[in-house]
């Protein structure tokens, strides 16, 4: 609460119950990254012995919930309903399928149960950015933002020593895991019931993807989501196969669960931590696509490190860099678009990018699974650091144009300009 003590502008009502709650929500927010990222894919391969299909659907279970983000921004806005209170209805039906998974010990039971369950933790991101962009005012919207990830990433390192230590001790004990993730989801719909409401606007919602239109009109906001696509496909790709890379024997002695949760989550986590408050303030105050290209280099960087080779020193120096770039991208991700959207269409710009984001976060693990059964991880860091160097690229153009953090309002929208 530090941050709303010292704030130069009055704090609102509902900026400060959304505060309160997202801290406490950030908890269950790590409990269910940490498992997502690690957990549930080493579940897959050492206890159920999965196959390449059933790894990728696993370890892209979250993103077909993005896939299905605009879905969800058009019914809320359409109907009028309120953000938060949907957003806890999809964590409680979220809980019910990682309980079935914990109940119920078969392959099939486990990839369904864990991919729904993903899938209604992530549907509502984009109605979360429009919370943030009408209770968290722009001045300190990045910092206030990234004193939440922080606490999400505390959670983060807290679950993944634990997690790992017990899967080390007993495999056969995965069903906590599961269980936390189910725990964690009510924890978060309790959080989500109490925010203050987030209206959406009703206007012009004719169709799911709507907010396409954005993309034919907005030159800037199109050419980002092309460097962001080349950016994140490389990136979720390689992310996908670090726990791949440490605990399938095919590619040499195994890590162990509590070794891999430490290179995996605990590291990069830390960095996190360190490094969180750093690019909040950087971005409240630095030009977007600056910003942007840093990160690219810090991610880029961070995926060959980590798979030059199996050692600790490679490993260690890959786990460092990819968190201090992370903390950076929790940031960017998820507030980038109230840079140069509409206020009131902050929603429809991010369900457009969690969409693509969802696209790409399905069919990177598919292409990276598959891949690496004819390229050595090193040969596929070099692709992924090339198409990172692309991305970056295109962005080069935008440093020097002014574009960025335009005073755009409604009235301004391309498709309401008098011909």
């Amino acid at each position: 609460m530090e941050i709303l003590a010292e704030a130069s502008t009055p704090v609102s009502d509902a900026e400060r119950i959304t505060f309160r709650y997202e801290c406490w929500r950030a908890v269950a927010s790590g409990i269910i990254e940490s498992a997502s990222v690690t957990f549930l894919l080493f579940i897959a391969v050492k206890y159920f012995a999965a196959g390449a299909n059933a790894k990728a659907l696993v370890a892209g279970g979250g993103y077909f919930g993005m896939i299905l983000s605009p879905l969800v921004v058009y019914w809320v806005a359409s109907r009028g309903w309120n953000g938060p209170r949907v957003s806890a209805f999809c964590c409680l039906v979220g809980a019910v399928f990682f309980a079935a998974a914990a109940l119920l010990h078969s392959l099939a039971i486990f990839v369904a149960g864990s991919v729904l369950g993903l899938i209604c933790s992530s549907m509502f991101a984009p109605l979360l950015t429009q919370l943030y962009q009408d209770h968290f005012p722009g001045e300190r919207r990045g910092r206030l933002f990234s004193m939440t990830v922080m606490i999400r990433i505390a959670a983060i390192i807290v679950f993944g020593l634990a997690g790992g230590r017990l899967l080390d001790v007993n495999l056969d004990w995965f069903p906590v895991v599961l269980w936390s993730l189910c725990a964690a989801m009510l924890t978060s719909a309790f959080c989500l019931a109490r925010c203050p409401a987030c209206i959406l606007n009703r206007e012009g919602h004719t169709s799911p993807f709507k907010g396409l239109i954005h993309v034919r009109d907005d030159a800037l906001f199109r050419q980002t989501l092309i460097s962001w696509m080349l950016m994140g496909f490389a990136n979720l790709m390689m992310v996908q196969l670090r726990v791949e890379y440490m605990a399938n024997p095919k590619y040499g002695k195994p890590f162990d669960a509590d070794q891999t949760a430490m290179l995996t989550l605990v590291i990069p986590n830390v960095a996190r931590l360190l490094l969180s408050p750093v690019w909040g303030r950087l971005f409240d105050r630095m030009n977007f696509f600056t910003l942007r290209i840093i990160l690219n280099v810090g991610f880029a960087l961070g995926a060959v490190a980590f798979f030059a080779g199996r050692d600790m020193v490679s490993l260690t120096i890959g786990a460092i860099v990819f968190g201090i770039s992370n903390a950076g991208g929790d940031v960017a991700w998820t507030l980038w678009v109230t840079k140069i959207a509409p206020p009131d269409r902050v929603a429809e710009y991010m369900s457009v990018h969690t969409f693509l984001f969802g696209l790409r976060g399905v069919f990177a693990p598919l292409f990276a699974f598959n891949m690496v059964t004819h390229w050595s991880f090193t040969a596929l860091s070099v692709v992924a650091a090339a198409l990172i160097a692309a991305a970056s690229l295109l962005l080069l153009p935008e440093i020097f144009s002014g574009r960025v953090n335009r005073p755009i309002v409604p009235d301004a929208l391309p498709e309401n300009i008098p011909e």
